[in-house]
């Protein structure tokens, strides 16, 4: 049987090009098309191999610099024919265009379920009013929810969560499931889709995120999830981690690793079909899918990739 892969894209202004006082232009070129490998790139590089991806947008930064840059954002995306889901970075709500050293609780989960609901529904109507259909699916900031999080999207009207991260349980990632939970699974009132781990090591999780995983680590985990028939497969990706951290040269290995990732889907797609969280599609439930297991010659070639990438950092520096 088929295992459904979310590709996701957190889609964001990154809080550090916001914080070291860049114009709404800057931020969103270095947050959204840092070095040409950007929304636009990511977008290309998705139908040139026909996958679908989910764009987690977060439309917070609307507060300070208004809705027209997640107009174009959204259009850019729907137009693609990709889908547009929710995504929250929770300090946005006390920040500010005049004070960049303003800003309101990093955490999600440090606000009240009530709070978390009044956050999630002003997000809800930011995201509309920038052009996108109603979201289904939520994902945190930096995976930081809990079961309060996933209550107050329920009461919503969300069917989908995607903010359960092993790698990062029990904090920012503090929804109550098992650590080691990969498969998609009904709590507190909707789906919970965790993103998918791995175990780089012995008891130690590493998520399935394109800066995290090297190619061939991303290959074993694919071919893990065909082999068990697991439920999901659900990988992250950002829209400028494909660059460096300023968001001035592209960053060779994650454009590699993101360019041979579509590749593998694209050769997998019978088996592992990309999906959108707007079709609704039916999961399988209640498994007990496992995280890939360790190779230490998996570790050793990323440990050695990111070295080398490390390396010619600095030289460029």
């Amino acid at each position: 049987m088929p295992t459904p892969v979310f590709l996701t894209i957190d889609t964001e202004f990154a809080w550090r090009h916001h914080s070291a006082g860049n114009d709404v232009s800057a931020i969103h070129a270095l947050s959204l098309e840092p070095a040409g490998v950007g929304l636009a790139w990511q977008l290309e590089t998705l139908a040139r191999h026909a996958l679908r991806a989910v764009f987690f947008v977060d439309p917070m930064p609307a507060l300070i610099y208004g809705l027209d840059p997640f107009r174009r954002i959204v259009g850019a995306i729907l137009e693609a024919g990709q889908d547009v889901q929710l995504h929250l970075h929770a300090q946005w709500a006390g920040a500010k265009a005049d004070d960049r050293a303003a800003h309101g609780r990093f955490e999600l989960i440090d606000f009240a379920c009530d709070e978390q609901r009044d956050l999630l529904a002003g997000a809800i109507d930011l995201l509309v009013a920038a052009g996108a259909p109603r979201p289904v699916a939520f994902r945190a900031g930096s995976y930081s929810a809990n079961d309060d999080t996933l209550a107050a999207l329920a009461d919503l009207g969300l069917r989908y969560d995607s903010s359960h991260n092993g790698a990062g349980h029990p904090w920012p990632s503090a929804i109550a499931l098992p650590q080691r939970q990969i498969a998609p699974v009904r709590h507190c009132g909707l789906i919970e889709v965790p993103v998918t781990t791995i175990e780089d090591q012995p008891g130690h999780l590493r998520n399935f995120q394109i800066c995290a995983l090297s190619s061939g680590e991303m290959r074993a985990a694919l071919e893990h999830a065909v082999a068990y028939e697991h439920g999901v497969v659900t990988i992250v990706g950002h829209s400028f981690e494909l660059a460096n951290r300023a968001g001035t040269r592209a960053n060779a290995v994650h454009v590699r690793r993101f360019e041979a990732l579509c590749a593998m889907l694209g050769e997998m797609r019978e088996m592992l079909p990309t999906m959108h969280f707007a079709d609704e599609p039916r999961l399988q439930l209640g498994r007990d899918d496992a995280p890939l297991g360790p190779s230490i010659l998996r570790l050793r070639w990323r440990q050695a990739e990111q070295l080398w990438s490390n390396m010619v950092e600095e030289r460029a520096a």
